[in-house]
């Protein structure tokens, strides 16, 4: 064990990565990276962005909800976010008559900040490595089962013992496959409010067109406040508690970037595959992105002919439209990047003379072929997984029937059981169906049907399927005919349905939830996935660990002069880079900041994404851009620069050499999408809304001037 340790520290220290590869944990910045941060214009000392004796960056640094970084911007608990962070709870506070996510949203006191339940926010306190504790006791002749079991019991008392007596929640994540470890002890706020987010129209500002793509003229940010109780720690809404003072908070610039200057994201990115071998990336470009993305192809064109009909539809379906095309558009650019960099041919040629090399060492020297051997066995589970939870599983009634299976229960329950359950049925219908419209649904639910039965074996489908052509009979879309079959029959068809269906709960209730077709449908596919694939899924994923986890000791060994990273895995990482332009195909140069200018030039009143709010035109004419505009004299709105992202990485700061803010990370670059597996220096780019931008419609377009006075702002 100690072995792979001094494995690690040696791949780390030989030498610098090519350009500005990597995500970097905090703690050891020291160590390994801050001599380069400095020599590329970092100004400040690894202490200040990660210490545990004082005040420090990390301590502005937020998880945001599930998957999104956010940082404070004033002593008075204000944060700031990506818009489309913020996007599902400014969505639940929308409605027809207050469409915020249309017309946007200012509190202009405390009093009008609105509540957000469920939403959290999480502070790291302080990281460890803890490989020796989490390794002890684990020899190289123990079984994998046992391995593993002895692996999860040292992790449960250690997070244990580490936060006792302390509100804190404690985190063991493993690091380079399961070579190392570190423990993350967090404090969670749990009554965050919404301040601020501007309309659709600028902080969505392009939609799905635009989503991926440079050049970028998204206002992508939101406000929020953390709240704690008199105490300064966490606690639950009330209308008792006080802004949170946070520790630290980030000053703002505004100076603005030039090309070349240093940028730092510090943030939470989510996931990153880099040292897969060969024939894994060959799945991912040839079979699973490709599945994946002809699936959603069909759902968002199903999904906006009924946002295209009703504003209420719009307003219902927006989240989850977004949430579709995001990984959609993403994967395609994740293949044409793959493509172009030849990156299975690319990893081949890394792995002939990584064979070479492991010829003559007994514990690597088969680890390709039992690759290979693996991966062809999970090719088709992973397709049938992708269809099941993509398809069959897609349509939000069978996926809503699905996390009803519990009513089932009804048959065996106690009257006070019987209660329980209809309250919980009842507080999760609302949610669905807000956003839910039949008509949509009856289409959607005929799509994915199409897509199951016409790819998965007839083994797989659920027994309901078999009377699709009964059903049908002469209608010339027969899986539209079976569609309005299953919802004319179905308890889960609209709310009204269900409603009465839970209000009527009693032990008789499970013989109308066992003919009920969407309900079978559901159960049936989750039967056929547990019963048929998972186990299956599961040995292939055990396998692929232990691969993974010798695999990746191994191409350190065989490579001592590289500076590996830790591949993703949403804990607080800081990459570096500098602000810089590209060329995305010939004859093509892309500069690296937008303005207002092209906003402008992209208004079209006649398409939803590029409709220009009537103020933003008035401020643009008048030039009234206050002490926002740059030394150019416009406005600018994003920038693009060479760190290192990835999802979750949305939402975090971007900080320049005096650690002041002076960016919101919020993208890639379509071309760049593949650095999520493979980097490539000269095309791939991070996009960031400059923070002028957000300061001028927070101060000139929404004359929420009291937030800008509460913030610290550098000239």
């Amino acid at each position: 064990m100690k072995k792979i340790f001094s494995i690690l520290i040696f791949a780390l220290l030989s030498c610098s990565l090519l350009a500005d590869e990597g995500m970097w944990l905090p703690l050891l910045l020291e160590k390994y990276n801050i001599a380069d941060m400095q020599k590329k214009g970092f100004k400040l000392t690894a202490d200040d962005i990660y210490s545990i004796n004082h005040a420090s960056m990390k301590d502005a640094i937020v998880i945001f909800g599930g998957g999104c970084t956010g940082e404070m911007i004033s002593n008075e608990g204000l944060l700031i976010t990506n818009h489309h962070c913020g996007y599902g709870t400014i969505q639940r506070h929308s409605s027809v008559e207050h469409d915020y996510l249309t017309d946007g949203f200012w509190a202009m006191s405390r009093k009008e900040e609105l509540a957000s339940p469920g939403l959290t926010v999480t502070f790291l306190v302080s990281m460890e490595d803890v490989t020796d504790k989490v390794l002890e006791g684990v020899t190289s002749d123990m079984s994998d089962g046992d391995r593993a079991t002895k692996i999860l019991a040292n992790i449960s008392k250690i997070k244990e013992e580490s936060v006792k007596g302390t509100h804190y929640q404690a985190r063991i994540e493993s690091f380079y496959n399961g070579n190392q470890y570190f423990l993350f002890k967090n404090e969670i706020f749990e009554d965050v409010r919404l301040v601020g987010a501007p309309p659709s129209a600028i902080g969505k500002f392009g939609g799905d067109t635009d989503n991926w793509m440079w050049p970028r003229h998204t206002g992508d940010f939101s406000l929020f406040r953390v709240y704690c109780g008199k105490d300064g720690k966490p606690a639950k809404y009330s209308d008792e508690n006080i802004p949170y003072t946070p520790k630290k908070f980030f000053p703002i610039s505004l100076k603005g970037v030039q090309e070349g200057d240093f940028t730092m994201v510090f943030g939470y990115p989510g996931t990153t595959q880099e040292y897969l071998p060969a024939v894994a990336v060959e799945q991912v470009m040839y079979d699973s992105d490709p599945t994946r993305i002809a699936i959603r192809d069909k759902k968002l064109e199903v999904i906006k002919a009924g946002m295209e009909k009703s504003k209420l539809t719009r307003i219902q379906y927006s989240n989850k439209a977004a949430s579709i095309a995001n990984g959609w558009k993403k994967w395609q650019g994740e293949i044409k990047g793959l493509k172009r960099l030849d990156a299975v041919n690319v990893k081949r040629n890394f792995e002939e003379g990584f064979q070479k090399w492991a010829n003559d060492k007994p514990e690597y020297k088969n680890l390709l072929d039992d690759y290979a051997k693996v991966y062809a066995e999970m090719k088709p589970l992973n397709l049938a997984y992708i269809y099941i939870s993509e398809a069959g599983l897609g349509s939000y009634a069978v996926s809503f029937a699905n996390q009803m299976r519990m009513l089932e229960s009804c048959k065996d329950a106690s009257a006070e059981n019987l209660q329980s359950l209809k309250e919980m049925a009842l507080s999760k219908s609302k949610g669905n169906y807000k956003d839910y419209d039949e008509q949509v649904e009856i289409r959607l639910f005929a799509e994915m049907t199409r897509i199951y039965a016409e790819n998965m074996p007839e083994k797989y489908w659920p027994s309901t399927y078999s009377s699709i052509d009964k059903v049908a009979k002469s209608a010339s879309d027969k899986y539209m005919a079976f569609a309005e079959y299953c919802f004319s029959k179905s308890v889960f068809a609209n709310q009204e349905k269900f409603e009465a269906f839970v209000n009527g709960l009693s032990s008789k209730s499970a013989k109308t939830l066992q003919s009920d077709p969407i309900y079978n449908i559901a159960k049936e596919i989750i039967a056929i996935y547990r019963n048929e694939i998972q186990s299956a899924i599961v040995d292939c994923d055990e396998r692929i660990k232990k691969l993974d986890r010798i695999y990746m000791k191994a191409q350190m060994e065989y490579e001592p002069q590289k500076r590996f990273f830790p591949d993703a895995n949403f804990t607080l990482r800081v990459t570096y880079g500098q602000v810089s332009p590209y060329q995305p195909a010939d004859g093509i140069d892309y500069l690296p900041y937008t303005t207002l200018d092209g906003i402008i030039e992209k208004d079209n009143p006649d398409i939803y994404d590029y409709k220009v709010p009537a103020r933003l035109k008035e401020l643009y004419e008048k030039k009234d851009y206050g002490r926002y505009a740059d030394k150019d004299g416009k406005l600018h709105v994003a920038f693009t620069a060479t760190n290192h992202t990835t999802g979750g990485n949305s939402g975090s700061p971007v900080i320049n050499g005096n650690g002041e803010l002076i960016g919101v990370n919020f993208d890639r670059n379509w071309e760049g999408t593949m650095s999520d597996i493979m980097y490539d220096p000269e095309m791939c780019r991070n996009i960031s809304l400059d923070i002028r931008y957000a300061l001028f419609l927070i101060d000139k377009f929404a004359g929420a001037t009291h937030l800008i006075d509460e913030m610290e702002i550098r000239k």
